[in-house]
């Protein structure tokens, strides 16, 4: 499972490259850097949770997010994240973590669910980008299907 879930890493970089490329061919809307800079807060606090570390943000809706932070940021996390799993045996993905939400709430999960949280946040938030740039006017937007991204790693 280990190897599965660095791969879903590979495509989930792969994707958010993609949306901002669209992001900035469309002029930057004020909704898509929001929405974007939310995915990346959230990949950061995920992780910050997974290794058992204080949170850095005090929510995950940063102000005033630029794209140059967003491209940085997307390969920053996709780098802590490798790091951070493959120092992990393929028991731990099995764990459970506890950690607190933003509002101080207590829970616990298995790492493995929690990584899945941040590949399926991270889908959900590029489809509503998707949805904000389509209403600005955006005819095709770029191809971030996981078969698509399989076929490029193999061509």
């Amino acid at each position: 499972m280990k190897t599965y879930v660095i791969k879903m890493f590979g495509y989930n970089l792969f994707a958010n490259q993609q949306i901002i490329l669209a992001m900035k061919a469309a002029g930057l809307p004020a909704i898509t850097l929001k929405l974007m800079g939310h995915l990346l807060a959230a990949e950061q606090t995920w992780l910050e949770r997974c290794k058992l570390i204080p949170p850095s943000m005090s929510n995950s809706w940063p102000e005033d997010v630029t794209i140059e932070q967003c491209e940085q940021q997307a390969t920053e996390h996709y780098e802590a994240w490798i790091a951070f799993l493959n120092e992990l045996n393929e028991e731990d993905l099995d764990k459970v973590v506890p950690y607190h939400n933003f509002a101080g709430d207590y829970f616990e999960n298995q790492l493995s669910d929690m990584v899945t949280q941040v590949l399926n946040h991270g889908t959900h938030t590029r489809a509503q980008i998707g949805q904000q740039l389509k209403f600005v006017g955006v005819k095709t937007l770029p191809v971030t299907d996981y078969s698509y991204y399989l076929r490029a790693l193999n061509s």
